[in-house]
């Protein structure tokens, strides 16, 4: 068995929304001049970050797209997208699993399978 890898997919800056803004900083006639400070936003993932700590702009978007690339939402992004092209099935998401759940009660709940009973409590426990 061959352990080559092939590219699936890339992703580029056009993947990505940049947006910049100024950092701030301490006061003076520069403060608020400069948009140093770098946000990237994937939307596909929902994934964002932004980093601005430095003063060079691209080092900060270089930084922040670090930051993205570690997050939970685009770790999932990215396992459910090289799951899709390898036509591998698709995990589902917790949000997923709660939509389907819930799905699955109020169907049971109509069709009678589920039935919802009330009891009187009248003792009471005393610890």
């Amino acid at each position: 068995m061959s352990n080559d890898k092939k590219l699936l997919f890339s992703i580029t800056r056009k993947d990505f929304i940049r947006q910049t803004f100024c950092t701030g900083g301490n006061g003076g006639q520069h403060r608020n001049a400069k948009q140093n400070g770098v946000r990237l936003i994937h939307e596909p993932s929902g994934a964002r970050a932004e980093h601005r700590d430095g003063r060079d702009q691209g080092k900060n978007e270089q930084a922040a797209f670090e930051k993205l690339v570690e997050t939970a939402k685009f770790k999932n992004w990215h396992k459910i997208e090289c799951a899709r092209r390898l036509g591998q099935p698709i995990p589902e998401t917790p949000e997923q699993i709660m939509a389907r759940v819930d799905r699955m009660v109020e169907e049971g709940l109509r069709d009678g399978t589920i039935k919802v009973e009330e009891f009187e409590n009248s003792s009471t426990v005393k610890l």
